[in-house]
C-alpha cells in the first residue's frame, strides 16, 4: 500500500531522527521531533493531526500543531493507519540500504530490532555508526548477564 498512499494522499511526509540526535534527547522525543517534522513537511499545511498512541510531548520536544491523540490510532483512523505504513516501510527501507553499507549485522533481516541475530552480529564485529549508544547499553547489560 504504500506506493498507493503516495499516489493518493493529498499530502505525506516522512521524518527521521538520527542516532546521535536519539541518544542526546533519548527515543520518545526523538519521535516526536519526528512526527513533528513530518507534519511540517507536509506539502499542504495540516490544521489538524491526529498522533498515534497516548503522548503528544516527551520532555525536550512536543506536537505543536493543533491535534488529538489517538490509542491505536492505527486500528481507528485510515490516515493514522497510512502514516503507519509510510514511516514503517521507510525505516525498513532505510535498514535494507544499510544492509548494503554494513552487511555483517544484517539489517535487512531484522531491521535493527533487538533479535539474537543482531546481539550475536554486535558480538563477533562490534557496532557500527548506525547503532545508538542507548541501543548499545541493552546489549552490554545482556553481556554481563550472560557472561
Amino acid at each position: 500500500l504504500y506506493e498507493q498512499i503516495q499516489k493518493q494522499a493529498l499530502a505525506w511526509a516522512v521524518a527521521s531522527v538520527g542516532a546521535e540526535e536519539i541518544d542526546e534527547i533519548d527515543i520518545l522525543n526523538a519521535r516526536i521531533r519526528a512526527m513533528q517534522m513530518a507534519i511540517d513537511g507536509l506539502g499542504t499545511p495540516a490544521d489538524y493531526a491526529l498522533i498515534d498512541g497516548n503522548r503528544d510531548h516527551g520532555s525536550r520536544c512536543a506536537i505543536v500543531t493543533a491535534h488529538e491523540t489517538v490509542v491505536k490510532g492505527d486500528g481507528r483512523s485510515v490516515s493514522v493507519a497510512a502514516a503507519s505504513i509510510l514511516a514503517k516501510v521507510s525505516r525498513d527501507r532505510f535498514m535494507t540500504a544499510a544492509a548494503a553499507q554494513y552487511p555483517r549485522y544484517g539489517f535487512d533481516r531484522h531491521k535493527g530490532y533487538g533479535t539474537q541475530a543482531h546481539y550475536a552480529a554486535l558480538e563477533a564485529h562490534g557496532p557500527c555508526p548506525l547503532h545508538r549508544r542507548s541501543f548499545l547499553k541493552k546489549w552490554e547489560a545482556g553481556r554481563g548477564e550472560q557472561g
